[in-house]
């Protein structure tokens, strides 16, 4: 069990890219932190999935761009299993396509906060609680290296933002022993892309890519996993491409 005695806070980790990363983790022995937001149902599901496979797990409930629900779900985490040895910054999203014309000011701070400040606000809490060899993955995006689709401006701006501040922290928490690193999927295989992308344009992307395909959730999972183990123990401020090979860094 690579994480055994592990705890590990996942954010958004109900569905789709979460919930994969919450279903490897504790797969490979992590007390997992399970934190969601809006649907009650997926979250029971995915903790019953969890007990399944023989491990440990709290849901908390909340908003990760809030900064008293954050404090909270760190709470909780410490009272249920004493510390935080990994952290997955998952929780996020696009929330619509917007053209600098149709957005405003409100859409764009929204945005933001939904992907970046709630990264800061875990990295910022969690921190406190963890020792050294603990390991943080924040979730970026092929957007923010190559700007997003159309009306994707905002979401990219936040994911590019997730990619500087995952450098940032890499240099300010090495020396407490703590690795940050980020991941920047293409197009995988989930909710987002079947709200925000159109058939089409998925099965041209597809085929535009070395690989031929979308990629799927359990192999962001995967490489989660990765990062976070020791096997990765000499990695840190990376921002790894996962995307099929649609696009070279």
């Amino acid at each position: 069990m690579k994480f055994e005695n592990k705890v590990a806070i996942v954010s958004g980790g109900t569905r789709d890219i979460g919930k994969a990363v919450v279903l490897k983790l504790a797969a490979e022995g992590a007390k997992v932190v399970i934190n969601y937001f809006n649907n009650d149902e997926n979250a029971k599901a995915t903790q019953a999935e969890v007990k399944a496979l023989g491990a440990e797990s709290i849901l908390v409930r909340g908003d990760m761009a809030n900064k008293a629900d954050v404090e909270s779900l760190v709470a909780q985490a410490k009272e249920a299993f004493g510390g935080v040895d990994i952290l997955v910054n998952v929780a996020g999203g696009m929330v619509a396509r917007k053209t600098i014309t149709e957005m405003d000011e409100d859409f764009f701070n929204h945005v933001m906060r939904l992907n970046l400040n709630s990264t800061f606000l875990l990295t910022k809490y969690c921190v406190p609680h963890m020792k050294k060899g603990s390991a943080i993955v924040n979730l970026a995006s092929l957007a923010g290296r190559d700007g997003g689709g159309p009306g994707a401006s905002a979401y990219a701006t936040s994911k590019a933002a997730v990619m500087t501040f995952t450098r940032s922290m890499a240099k300010e928490l090495g020396p407490q022993g703590i690795r940050v690193n980020a991941l920047c999927p293409g197009v995988i295989s989930t909710t987002f892309h079947d709200t925000f992308s159109k058939d089409e344009v998925r099965k041209n992307i597809a085929n535009a890519t070395p690989l031929r395909r979308e990629g799927s959730s359990q192999e962001i999972a995967d490489a989660v996993s990765y990062l976070v183990s020791e096997d990765a123990s000499f990695i840190t401020g990376a921002n790894l491409d996962i995307n099929g090979g649609l696009f070279f860094s």
